[in-house]
């Protein structure tokens, strides 16, 4: 049976049709203070929240959580102490090592506390391989849903981004918590 006889019989055998829903009538969540709700569900994803005080320097917000890091990955101009590039890597591999990878996101959600980082740099694998990452965030661009978050999303001449909620963690394996199993082992979001 080729594909054209098969979809033939799947419609032939349809009793009942509905219409798609429109987005109207959805009632997706709402908050009163969706930046506090996008703190909440960061945090109980795992991820660690900094609100940026006026006039407060990020780099040194950066240095004072990861003291240790030697081998900082960022293409933001405002990133001073980087002391990697992603745009001027010869390959991904370059990356490996970096102890913090620093990006931009673009908005977060509050339902689920994950945040849109499209791409903007030439080597996405920053989001992924670094061991820990930082996203600062506007804090006046959280969504309430994943709803209005869609309505959002653009990607830049890159074609890629993607929604990264806390620290990368699983269970599969004698059920122990194991973090940073496929990216990041932290992720701190600073608002600002």
């Amino acid at each position: 049976m080729n594909k054209e006889e098969l979809l033939s019989k799947i419609k032939n055998n349809i009793h009942s049709t509905y219409e798609m829903p429109s987005f109207e009538e959805l009632n997706a969540v709402k908050y009163d203070n969706p930046l506090l709700q996008f703190v909440e569900m960061s945090q109980t994803v795992g991820g660690m929240v900094v609100h940026l005080k006026s006039g407060e320097d990020v780099n040194k917000v950066i240095r004072d959580i990861y003291p240790d890091a030697t081998v900082i990955t960022s293409n933001l101009q405002e990133v001073t102490i980087a002391n990697r590039n992603p745009d001027t890597v010869t390959e991904a591999n370059d990356l490996n090592g970096t102890d913090v990878g620093v990006v931009k996101g673009e908005f977060g959600v509050a339902e689920n506390g994950c945040v849109w980082v499209p791409q903007t740099m030439k080597e996405k694998a920053v989001c992924f391989i670094s061991e820990n990452l930082v996203i600062l965030l506007d804090s006046d661009k959280i969504v309430n849903n994943m709803h209005e978050a869609y309505e959002r999303i653009h990607f830049t001449d890159y074609g890629y981004g993607c929604f990264i909620s806390g620290p990368s963690k699983t269970a599969d394996i004698a059920q122990a918590l194991v973090m940073g199993a496929q990216a990041a082992r932290s992720v701190t979001i600073i608002l600002r």
